[in-house]
């Protein structure tokens, strides 16, 4: 149980850690790219909506995983049911975009924590 509530810290720290990285640089490297396109600025405000989103809920997803298996890591009886709902979601994700992008290797950014919080979650 101990070993896998760190699995479950460290994916939640990973979580954390690209939720500051997601919402930062990630979008200053997009909207620099667009800044070179003619996409209409309504366009732009949207993608920027939708990608800043992105960090404050991988920001959430971390706190709770942490929560969670910190709780686990001190021997409280805790359910795993967000982080591997969470592990699924990034999982299936990171399945999905690795498939539409024939395989970027940059998706397993979203892959290796969906991977330890699954490993962590189960009972």
């Amino acid at each position: 149980m101990k070993t896998k509530s760190i699995i479950g810290l460290v994916a939640g720290a990973l979580l954390i850690l690209s939720a500051g990285a997601h919402s930062i640089l990630g979008w200053k490297a997009m909207s620099e790219q667009l800044a070179q396109t003619n996409a209409p600025p309504d366009l732009v405000q949207g993608l920027r909506m939708g990608w800043m989103f992105g960090g404050p809920v991988m920001l959430v997803f971390g706190i709770l995983s942490i929560t969670t298996f910190l709780k686990r890591f001190r021997g409280e009886a805790v359910s795993t049911f967000a982080p591997a709902l969470i592990a699924t979601a990034y999982v299936a994700y990171a399945a999905f975009a690795a498939i539409a992008t024939g395989g970027d290797p940059f998706l397993f950014l979203f892959l290796v924590p969906g991977v330890l919080l699954a490993i962590a979650s189960i009972p």
